[in-house]
């Protein structure tokens, strides 16, 4: 595939990803959840500590411990002294995050599915094929 076509498909997969991200802020917002900080949620249960999230995420590290600090806050995250090593804090979603990320997730998945409403059955089951197949060596 040519770099242009490369380019220009991450470019409208971005766009695409954005416009569902900004259709969804409003139900975000009243959720009292910033988009950045539902993607530090989203990924507290598979990252335990601080600095897994930000290698995930590609965050820089203050910007992770203010959005963990915000969580932690609301009473969404629940951060504690790692028995296994005193110098490291886990994380763990608190039943009220939980809650909070489903809520959020329902938001997003509607907003998508509006977006995949407008492909025929055949076409949304080989988009999803299409993502798997490129998320694979995940």
């Amino acid at each position: 595939m040519p770099t242009d076509d490369a380019a220009e498909l991450w470019k409208l997969n971005q766009r695409l990803l954005t416009r569902v991200m900004n259709a969804a802020a409003p139900q975000l917002e009243e959720l009292g959840l910033e988009t950045k900080e539902f993607f530090v949620l989203d990924e507290v249960d598979a990252c335990k500590y601080p600095a897994e999230l930000t290698r995930k995420l590609m965050l820089p590290k203050a910007s992770v411990t203010t959005y963990l600090r915000n969580l932690v806050d609301r009473g969404l995250v629940r951060r504690e002294i790692d028995e296994s090593d005193l110098r490291r804090h886990r994380l763990t979603t608190t039943s009220e995050g939980r809650r909070v990320r489903a809520k959020a997730l329902e938001a997003l998945a509607s907003e998508f599915s509006t977006m995949m409403a407008r492909l025929d059955e055949r076409d949304q089951s080989e988009l999803r094929r299409m993502l798997l197949s490129l998320l694979e060596t995940e």
